[in-house]
């Protein structure tokens, strides 16, 4: 299962690519080659992708070390540009950047793909209940497990 696209999402790599750059510099940030690199790496992968997938992806034209990687993918985090799937120890780009939000994603149990979804109702109703209990959330992650489209077929 490829992602599902989502109406927000820009349309080709060169168009997200540019869209971040322009995101990163409005939250003051920079996308070094390295930090665009690995965005790209996630952009283009099939699915969630570990920080040593990425290194080993990066070739000879970004000299990349581990910590190097793990400071890009943090940066990308902050800069809301990708998401880490903690059950997985991975890592996707956003599918929708533009705007903030907490992530749903819906993991295949068979082929491992991930897809990011919109869940506005239910985050809402999860961001009242956690204020009311005056909890201050900085960022939700939800995972749902079961079976893609084509491996439920």
């Amino acid at each position: 299962m490829s992602a599902p696209h989502l109406a927000c999402s820009p349309e080709t790599l060169a168009d997200s690519l540019k869209q971040a750059e322009s995101l990163v510099e409005k939250r003051g940030g920079r996308l070094t080659p390295l930090r665009r690199k690995v965005l790209t790496l996630l952009l283009e992968s099939h699915g969630p992708a570990k920080a040593y997938d990425l290194l080993e992806q990066m070739g000879d034209e970004v000299a990349a070390k581990p910590p190097s990687v793990y400071r890009s993918l943090d940066f990308l985090l902050e800069m809301g540009l990708a998401h880490r799937i903690e059950s997985l120890n991975a890592f996707v780009a956003c599918g929708h950047w533009d705007h903030g939000h907490a992530a749903v994603f819906l993991i295949c149990e068979n082929c491992g793909s991930a897809g990011e979804l919109h869940a506005g109702d239910s985050l809402r109703k999860l961001s009242e209940e956690v204020e009311a209990v005056n909890f201050r959330m900085r960022s939700a992650v939800i995972e749902i497990r079961g079976l893609c489209e084509k491996c439920a077929a």
